[in-house]
């Protein structure tokens, strides 16, 4: 088994180049969100992120080896969730800035160690009571100055689908946990995608729309950034330890606040200035608890 903690370098570059692709896709999404379908975005997103996903299991010769599988139903669970969470946090992105979006995306490791709480009968630990407070408050800030105002309907929808989205994907990584016993993280990722291609091909019916030559590149863009995106963190994880990159979670949100301002005109807000170091710090305190927690395994 390769060790995870011999090329560091080579992880903190991989976690930064996902941090770009995933901004890439979360950019083409809100690009095409206003003419194409949330189920149609996210069959393409989805269909797309297969190409990189199963070239590069190809290349590691796990394909199709590794997709052998003795916990179906925990995939269908695990893919279940992760599904209706990209629908959510496509939802969310095309109401709101992509830096918002994002950053409510990082409620996922706090509600991920609360969930270990109530369905692994995890300990309620001093740090995750810590990071729950402050991601609390960083909603709070980041809510709170918009209820009210002339555009408040569309972008509260959009906080609280963002925060379902973070919520379903904790669901997710709980899932996860749970599984990897077992199961190969490439099989995991592949039946992901695959279930959230079926899941958004079944929204065919609702009613799909006819896109243009550009549309069409954004569409697929997203996918091959996304399926990218998912091959970089995978190595950047099998490179170095999580906690060595959890600070690169921080310069990851660079990219898209870069892109509300260059590419879609967008100024930053004074909820979400007030909320980032919030919910920074919540995530902060669960990655460090997690240091804490999975020290004594690697002695």
């Amino acid at each position: 088994m390769d060790n995870v903690t011999d090329r560091p370098l080579a992880g903190i570059l991989l976690r930064l180049l996902s941090g770009v692709l995933f901004t890439g896709m979360m950019v083409c999404v809100k690009a095409v969100s206003t003419e194409v379908p949330l189920g149609q975005t996210v069959f393409f997103r989805s269909a797309f992120a297969l190409l990189p996903i199963v070239a590069f299991m190809a290349w590691r010769r796990e394909f199709p080896r590794a997709l052998a599988t003795r916990r179906p139903l925990g995939h269908l669970l695990r893919s279940g969730l992760g599904a209706a969470a990209m629908f959510a946090s496509f939802a969310a992105v095309a109401r709101l800035p992509v830096a918002e979006a994002t950053l409510l995306a990082q409620l996922a490791p706090v509600a991920m160690a609360v969930g270990g709480v109530m369905l692994l009968g995890e300990r309620f630990t001093l740090y995750r009571a810590a990071a729950l407070a402050l991601v609390l408050g960083g909603v709070a800030a980041l809510v709170v100055p918009d209820l009210g105002g002339a555009q408040a309907d569309g972008r509260v929808t959009g906080y609280a689908l963002g925060i379902l989205a973070a919520l379903l994907t904790a669901g997710a990584l709980v899932t996860v946990r749970r599984i990897s016993r077992t199961e190969t993280p490439a099989s995991i990722a592949f039946y992901f995608v695959l279930v959230t291609t079926l899941a958004g091909l079944a929204t065919l019916p609702l009613g799909w729309v006819g896109v243009s030559g550009p549309t069409l590149g954004l569409l697929i863009l997203a996918g091959l950034f996304g399926g990218a995106a998912h091959i970089c963190m995978t190595l950047a994880l099998r490179f170095a330890e999580v906690s060595r990159l959890a600070p690169f979670e921080y310069v990851a949100l660079i990219w898209p606040v870069l892109a509300d301002l260059l590419i879609f005109g967008l100024p930053l807000s004074s909820g979400f200035l007030l909320a980032l170091p919030l919910v920074l710090g919540g995530a902060g305190l669960a990655a460090l608890e997690g240091r804490r927690l999975t020290r004594p395994l690697r002695q």
